[in-house]
């Protein structure tokens, strides 16, 4: 079966996790990260947790009912893994779930509803099709919104202060940092660093330039700096993840 794992809270000693197809990552921190592991893909993982325990969900999908799902506007099915990342809107739909889960609610309907709705965000993700953000009220206007991401996308190189976002549609930095969240689902700052680090996956799959090169390019200041900042949101190096992509694993 497909398998997500949801790391809730905790942070360990030692440990590694491993996804067949992808580097091993023995990341500390697993706050809030998710693990997408495609039917038949071999997985690994084991913590020694340092201080309070370790608290993870795992949703099971199975591969024949999704099959089903097509109708309903999912045409293509997960298959690509995904080792210990970052995504608001995933996180989201996967909390709420976990929370309906644990409180026993008896309402198949919604309970299928959010099922089908993790499982479209799953498929939004692995295929590198932009999440569906809810409509927040009180957020960004839709020409705010346009404007500011166009500006980030277009600095991916420099660091932008929050002013000078704030400037352009015109709110103070303080309102601006507020509406921004409710509207994208995370800060500025780490919507602007996950910018840097999708970029930086095209940059690092084209082989364009050495690990400094492209840390300078998508506006890191150092290579630690890109390294720590990549690794924190793919949960891998960015060495690493340029090897898996340059000799992807193939099965016979």
């Amino acid at each position: 079966m497909h398998m997500l794992v949801m790391y809730e809270k905790g942070e360990r000693r030692d440990g590694e996790t491993f996804v067949e197809g992808l580097p091993r990552s023995a990341i500390r921190n697993l706050e809030r990260k998710l693990t997408f592991v495609p039917a038949s893909r071999e997985f690994h993982d084991w913590h020694e947790p340092r201080g309070s325990q370790m608290r993870l969900m795992y949703f099971y999908f199975e591969p024949e009912k999704l099959n089903a799902l097509s109708k309903r506007g999912i045409t293509d099915l997960p298959n690509a893994p995904r080792l210990l990342f970052e995504d608001e809107t995933l996180w989201h739909t996967a909390l709420k779930l976990k929370t309906f889960v644990e409180s026993s609610a008896g309402d198949p309907i919604y309970f299928e509803s959010l099922g089908t709705r993790l499982i479209h965000n799953v498929v939004r993700f692995t295929c590198g099709m932009p999440s569906i953000q809810p409509q927040l009220r009180g957020g960004l206007a839709p020409w705010q919104q346009r404007l500011v991401t166009a500006y980030i996308q277009e600095h991916l190189n420099e660091p932008i202060p929050i002013g000078t976002l704030a400037q352009l549609v015109r709110l103070s930095p303080y309102h601006f940092c507020r509406v921004f969240k409710q509207s994208l689902g995370m800060p500025p700052y780490r919507y602007q660093t996950n910018r840097r680090v999708e970029h930086a996956k095209v940059l690092l799959a084209k082989r364009a330039g050495s690990m400094a090169e492209i840390g300078l390019a998508v506006g890191f200041s150092s290579p630690n700096a890109f390294a720590t900042a990549f690794r924190k949101a793919t949960g891998i190096a960015p060495t690493d993840y340029r090897r898996s992509v340059a000799a992807p694993v193939t099965h016979e």
